[in-house]
């Protein structure tokens, strides 16, 4: 009977990981809608497996689109990834349990079993036709696409110009003169997008070629002077950054919170980060690693006055007695990046108190994603910015802020103690 329960056990727990081995996250799609006729279009589809341990990583060839092209990248390294076209049966045998038994996918072998609390990125490349997705109306080009994906942008062929969009999007020309229509799925389920363009010209020159050199005329007195001359902006895409933070409250007396910032350093030659610490805050216990291997980084807080002594250079002006947190790592190379984690806690009273018995918090946020999650017992009572509310397993509040724009967001909440 022992070794009955014992192999049970066994068996429990071994299928613990299959059943998570297809989860992931900071998932991004790019849709490039080739020729109209051909029914087709490209997509570059960037997804991060966070199974820790996972080998593989399990892509569903969406039903009623026929693939090709197909190719696999792994983002650290830029070096190709091995992968297989398997039916949904051999996808179950492979060690997702759950693989739909109708649909193919593509079975991605990971350049290292993923770490730990750490990350595996990977960049699927393929061709879908879908007559059902892309087609004409009439005079016009029709993507009709449900997208559970949080992150998309859909770029039209060269020469055609937008009609339609059903939901909010970004629209950006690209430097090929093509059309980028983005946006950020903030909703939990699908994103019934519906885009519609016609064709405008033979071909669209891009923008900074035909940019005036010398600027815009003067601006009428009435309207004060401008920032920055108008053919000088430059718009990037929003959806497409992967900046996050997580800012976990303690409470509130303390004026203290924990947060732990993702971002991707893509740049050849970078080989540091550098927070420069925000007037009225503190910093301590600071700590990185690298979320593709698991490796730690070492960290260190030195002051303005400390970094130009050694002639360590940043790229922004830093006063002599402001704290600076910095964390070294290896140079990247060209084609290669690095997921990077920094984890810090602050102190800072003028935007983080007890005021009049409820907890208080007043920030601004740049980033497109941003989550802050309140300290146990307490629930909230104020949110200044829309945000999707959710618990934590310990019953925590978290709420989670999807910024669209490219411009930050002041976000004040307010709390109060659970009786």
């Amino acid at each position: 009977m022992k070794r009955v329960v014992w192999m049970v056990l066994v068996l429990a727990i071994a299928s613990v990981p299959c059943a998570a081995q297809n989860r992931s996250e900071d998932d991004y799609t790019r849709y490039e809608l080739l020729a109209p006729d051909t029914a087709s279009f490209k997509i570059v589809y960037d997804v991060t497996a966070v199974t820790p341990g996972a080998k593989y990583f399990f892509n569903p060839i969406r039903k009623g689109s026929e693939a090709s092209d197909e190719s696999v990248v792994d983002l650290m390294s830029g070096a190709p990834l091995k992968f297989h076209e398997i039916t949904g049966a051999e996808a179950r045998e492979a060690g997702l349990p759950r693989a739909d038994l109708d649909t193919h996918y593509i079975q991605v072998e990971l350049a290292r079993p993923v770490p730990d609390g750490g990350e595996g990125r990977v960049r699927i490349l393929k061709t879908y036709k879908d007559a059902k997705s892309y087609y004409r109306d009439g005079e016009l080009i029709v993507f009709n696409r449900p997208l559970g994906i949080k992150r998309n942008s859909v770029v039209l062929p060269n020469g055609y110009g937008l009609v339609s969009a059903n939901i909010p999007v970004q629209v950006i020309e690209e430097a090929d003169g093509r059309i980028n229509v983005s946006f950020m799925n903030a909703y939990p389920g699908e994103a019934p997008l519906i885009v519609k363009a016609r064709q405008v010209s033979a071909s669209a020159p891009p923008a900074a070629a035909t940019a005036p050199k010398t600027g815009p005329p003067p601006a009428p007195a009435e309207s004060g002077p401008r920032e920055r001359p108008m053919n000088e902006i430059r718009v990037s895409e929003r959806a497409f950054q992967d900046r996050e933070i997580v800012y976990f409250l303690k409470e509130p007396d303390t004026h203290a919170f924990a947060l732990y910032h993702d971002y991707t350093e893509t740049r050849e030659g970078v080989d540091k980060y550098v927070n420069v610490v925000r007037a009225g805050s503190d910093v301590s216990e600071p700590s990185a690693k690298v979320l593709d291997t698991g490796e730690a980084l070492k960290t260190e807080v030195a002051t303005g006055r400390e970094l130009a002594q050694r002639k360590v250079s940043i790229d922004e002006a830093v006063d002599p007695d402001t704290k600076v947190v910095l964390i070294p790592f290896p140079a990247v190379k060209k084609g290669q990046s690095l997921r990077l984690r920094i984890s810090e806690t602050y102190t800072d009273p003028a935007r983080y108190a007890l005021v009049d018995g409820q907890l208080m918090w007043h920030r601004s946020f740049g980033r497109p994603r941003n989550d802050v999650v309140l300290p146990a017992g307490w629930f909230l009572t104020t949110s200044s910015i829309p945000a999707v509310v959710s618990q934590e397993p310990d019953g925590r509040t978290r709420l989670s802020f999807w910024n669209a724009r490219p411009d930050a967001i002041d976000v004040f909440i307010k709390a109060r103690r659970s009786s």
